[in-house]
């Protein structure tokens, strides 16, 4: 029983009960058991098998023993001093994310492919610890971006106060240096951390020669065999990350002489005061049709701003070559540069060699207005990164499916923000085990007889329909305080559901509220018919509905659609921040037809 008070003077009491199976999964249980009021192993087994897909589960029976131990059950029933399963503990399984997850954990993709046939998780920044502006630099957000399985680190590099040293901050801003060396120590102590499939150092260089130097002399020194050196300047195509397991790449600029840095901002032609949310769980995700739609009425010819690599061409490489220290450029893997002129030129695919380009947000939705193709063939050889608009001061992120649907490999992010777009960063890549690295679509690599490519405009017929249960929810008392969501009752759940992708699978959807309720039950059913579902989202959200405020963030979970488990899940939920909650998770059903 719990007690609030109400006008200060008076008290009302709310029941609180626990949790009850579901009748699904009763019905499974009276389905599998035959009928008995216990399961078996070997009914269990069958269950697995027949509801779950999880036909490959090999000690049933330690499964069950744990199971039993976490909903601190008697661990064996004395008849026949097997484990065996009443509804209840059944229950207690189902609803367990440890024993149940949603998602499968395994690294299952093949991993032997150029790199360019992988989408690759992208940090912006990756140094900041706040915003784009004033926020101190350090290694702290670049080794937990490299425990969560982050693959692309950015560090741009410039001369400190005495011209002696590098310094690593975001240039021509109020914010605080940290030294290179320290990044450098930190992503060799952390690289490996989360992920065997090599880290990519992307680095913004505005330093002189001699600076160069004494950067390659810190990398070789710093990462020993784990670093990898190309075979030829120019390779033809690039590894596979299974080849370069372990491996620390470098990509950036080919050397110049330090030219003084430009003052030029990014002209994306809006005049307006940007607006940032300060919303707690922040903005909705920017539509991906009306971003497209933007883009068709913009000019074709993608504009020559800042960004995250300055300007580069072979020409500007030739120029130096005579004046660049050998050592920084023996340890560029991946070259990288910016176009000059039209796009056209930018995406042209050389076959004798492979490059990185880079594009900020607004480039790339003006490229997609009439040279969508060319997009997807340049990054079918070639890696094409996305990078954040210099105006998101506060460190906020964009739709990542505008560079998704064309096939761009690095879309950058910044790790330290939060909100929406980044809870669908996290949640892509939580496919192919986590590692960081998820094989794109057959449909992005292949080119027709008529050198057509995948269109994300077409109108395309649905190839697979996804059916989604949310059953109930709880841990929210275990993890809340009493009034945490209401002063004078207990909360109003519901449960948003839905799809990020391409625009014709996007949409959200949501439960009723159930009122006054720690554990509320909505056992309510969605269908989600999907015409692209390799690339597609499942987007989860819950939310305590307030009559007189905005309504209050209870938990989100991003999960890929194509790595769900059939059957009924436990769904652990997050905060606003991508941290999971102690408890709080929510009981669903996936099936797909």
């Amino acid at each position: 029983m719990g007690s609030y008070k109400c006008c200060f003077c008076f008290t009302r009491k709310f029941r609180w009960s626990e949790a009850q199976p579901p009748a699904d999964v009763r019905a499974a249980f009276d389905a599998h058991s035959e009928g008995g009021t216990h399961m078996t192993a070997d009914q269990f087994r069958r269950f697995l098998a027949e509801a779950q897909g999880d036909a490959a589960v090999a000690d049933v029976e330690r499964v069950m023993e744990q199971a039993l131990e976490l909903g601190h059950r008697q661990l064996f029933h004395r008849k026949h001093f097997k484990p065996v399963f009443t509804v209840d503990d059944f229950h207690h399984y189902l609803f367990s994310e440890e024993l149940n997850p949603p998602l499968r954990s395994q690294v299952h993709q093949d991993m032997t492919a150029p790199l360019s046939h992988y989408y690759i998780y992208t940090g912006h920044n990756s140094y900041l610890t706040g915003n784009q502006l004033s926020s101190d630099c350090s290694d702290v957000p670049i080794i937990k971006a490299l425990q969560n399985g982050v693959r692309v680190i950015e560090l741009d590099m410039w001369p400190n106060a005495t011209k002696d040293n590098i310094d690593i901050l975001h240039g021509r801003t109020l914010t605080s240096p940290v030294e290179l060396i320290k990044c450098l120590r930190s992503i060799n102590e952390y690289a490996f951390s989360a992920s065997p499939y090599p880290v990519i150092i992307t680095l913004e260089d505005h330093l002189t020669p001699d600076l160069q130097a004494k950067v390659a002399e810190m990398v070789i020194e710093t990462f020993g065999d784990m670093l990898y050196y190309p075979d030829s300047e120019s390779p033809k195509e690039f590894l596979s990350p299974e080849a370069l397991k372990k491996r620390i790449i470098i990509s950036t600029k080919p050397p110049k002489e330090y030219l003084e840095a430009k003052n030029a901002k990014e002209n994306d032609g809006d005049t307006k005061k940007v607006q940032e949310s300060n919303e707690a769980w922040g903005m909705e995700v920017p539509d991906l049709q009306t971003e497209l739609e933007c883009a068709d009425k913009d000019e074709d010819v993608v504009d020559d701003g800042g960004g995250s690599d300055d300007d580069d061409d072979d020409n500007d490489d030739q120029k130096v070559r005579q004046s660049s220290p050998l050592e920084y450029k023996r340890i560029i893997t991946i070259r990288a540069g910016k176009p000059k002129g039209h796009i056209t030129e930018a995406l042209k695919v050389d076959q004798e060699k492979v490059r990185r380009l880079s594009l900020s947000e607004q480039e790339l939705a003006k490229a997609t207005a009439s040279y969508g193709a060319d997009l997807i063939r340049f990054t079918q050889r070639n890696l094409l990164r996305i990078y954040p608009k210099g105006t998101r001061f506060t460190s906020s992120n964009y739709n990542p499916f505008v560079g998704w649907i064309h096939g761009a490999q690095m879309v950058a992010f910044n790790m330290q923000g939060y909100g929406r777009s980044l809870w669908l960063m996290h949640g892509f890549y939580k496919a192919n085990g986590g590692c960081g690295y998820v094989k794109k679509p057959d449909f992005l690599l292949s080119t027709g007889s008529n050198n057509e490519v995948f269109d994300p405009k077409a109108i395309l017929p649905v190839k697979k329909t996804l059916k989604v249960k949310v059953y109930m929810g709880d841990g929210w008392s275990m993890d809340f305080k009493k009034t945490h969501f209401d002063p004078y009752s207990p909360p109003d759940f519901y449960t948003r559901v839905g799809i990020a992708g391409v625009p014709a699978d996007a949409t959200m959807k949501k439960t009723k509220a159930i009122e006054d309720n720690w554990i509320p039950v909505w056992d309510e059913e969605f269908v989600f018919p999907l015409t692209v579902p390799e690339l597609a989202v499942l987007r989860i959200e819950v939310h305590e509905y307030d009559m007189s405020e905005k309504d209050d963030f209870a938990g989100q979970n991003c999960l890929p659609v194509s790595e769900l488990k059939p059957g009924i899940r436990a769904v652990p939920l997050l905060d606003r921040k991508g941290m999971k909650f102690k408890s709080v998770k929510l009981l669903m059903r996936f099936e797909f037809a």
